[in-house]
């Protein structure tokens, strides 16, 4: 793709649009382990969120790459809704595991739908789409082992 002033903005955009989501998703499993009783769950939303992290440094380098510098602006309406969500869930049930997984469940459902859409609209270079598409692919992981734990 050749880019112009406007695809270059749409671009960075669509990068921001998934930085803000795996904010959400980092500050929500952050949220998650310290409500959950379970030290083998606890640890794998620590996992996520340690991935999420490295997840969005690896975008920030490619807007970087753009010519534009990157803030870390806490996340998106949707992650917003995602993290209240669970500090909903955990005020209500009393950090009910359950109820905590679910809400994990429903933030990586909503974080699958952007990236998709992210790669739908082809805004992207061959590079941005291997990024994106290879962070996809562990989320997908992720939200397999999430659901796995809550059957």
């Amino acid at each position: 793709m050749i880019h112009t002033d406007e695809t270059t903005q749409e671009t960075i955009k669509t990068l921001e649009g998934l930085i803000s989501i795996l904010e959400d998703g980092k500050l929500g499993y952050t949220d998650a382990a310290e409500h959950v009783e379970n030290s083998a769950i606890k640890s794998d939303f620590l996992e996520y969120a340690r991935e999420r992290a490295l997840f969005i440094v690896e975008l920030q380098n490619q807007i970087n790459k753009l010519g534009k510098s990157t803030d870390t602006s806490g996340g998106g309406p949707l992650g917003a809704l995602h993290r209240a969500w669970i500090d909903i869930k955990s005020a209500f049930t009393g950090g009910d595991t359950e109820s905590i997984i679910n809400a994990c469940i429903t933030g990586e459902e909503a974080a699958v739908e952007k990236y998709k859409k992210a790669l739908e609209e082809n805004h992207l270079e061959h590079d941005q789409v291997y990024i994106v598409s290879k962070q996809l692919n562990s989320i997908q992981n992720t939200l397999s082992q999430i659901k796995m734990r809550a059957n």
